[in-house]
């Protein structure tokens, strides 16, 4: 049984930055597709950033540039750096997992973290 655990989220500023973090057991981590995806209030889950088992990267539009998706197979870990954040970016961020390359991997879920921004 695979299982995905996020943590970083939290109340940063505008402008700021912050880090999440998802860790996977039970599976081959070097052989998943990984994303993290955001929920709004009353919105549909959005993909926000995705990374291949060979580390290919996709972004949404909205946070290319400021967001930065990457994997640590060693500690099964992937990361979404996020900068330069806004409000419009607050939501439950959470992680999905699937074991091949997919454009939106989501065959395992984590529980999410909330992130907030606000002055």
């Amino acid at each position: 049984q695979v299982q995905l655990v996020e943590s970083g989220g939290g109340l940063v500023q505008p402008g700021g930055s912050l880090r999440l973090s998802c860790v996977a057991s039970g599976g081959t981590f070097e052989t998943y597709a990984m994303g993290w995806y955001r929920q709004f209030p009353d919105k549909e889950r959005e993909l926000v950033a995705s990374i291949s088992s060979s580390a290919y990267a996709y972004y949404t539009d909205s946070v290319k540039g400021r967001f930065t998706i990457s994997r640590d197979n060693d500690k099964n870990t992937v990361y979404l750096e996020m900068n330069n954040v806004n409000p419009g970016d607050s939501a439950i961020y959470c992680c999905g997992g699937t074991p091949k390359n997919t454009d939106q991997p989501g065959d395992y879920w984590g529980g999410g973290t909330e992130v907030a921004v606000s002055p």
